[in-house]
């Protein structure tokens, strides 16, 4: 199979020779072989793991998306992920990315209650007026 895993701004990965995936679904894991029929599932946050032709297991974080079997494409597309060669090395990468996250997502807490103050405090200078 061939497997493309899509962000919302750039091709992340493109793996060939892959023999097996199971991913993560609101089910539960999914997994699928080269000659299972096509199909579309949901993912939810995870792990995708993949082997090749090798018989070598790799892993990658997913964040929620979408996975499109046809044929022997398989089409993944999710808002992130993070590739890691072992379970402890993913595991990692994936607290740093939340850590990283975390303190984006307060410093942008902070600006948008700056916004809305200075906003009510407008607001309510006009309304005396």
């Amino acid at each position: 199979m061939n497997i493309k895993i899509l962000l919302p701004n750039v091709v992340f990965a493109q793996l060939t020779q892959v023999i097996s995936l199971v991913a993560e679904t609101p089910q539960g894991s999914f997994g699928i072989l080269p000659q299972r029929l096509d199909c579309v599932t949901p993912l939810v946050p995870g792990i995708l793991t993949y082997q090749t032709s090798l018989q070598d297991s790799h892993f990658i974080a997913v964040d929620q998306g979408i996975l499109v079997k046809t044929a022997d494409q398989v089409i993944v597309s999710v808002r992130r992920a993070i590739r890691g060669s072992s379970l402890e090395e993913l595991q990692q990468a994936v607290k740093q990315e939340f850590l990283k996250l975390d303190q984006e997502q307060q410093a942008l807490r902070s600006v948008l209650a700056k916004l809305e103050t200075g906003f009510l405090k407008q607001f309510s200078a006009l309304s005396r007026q």
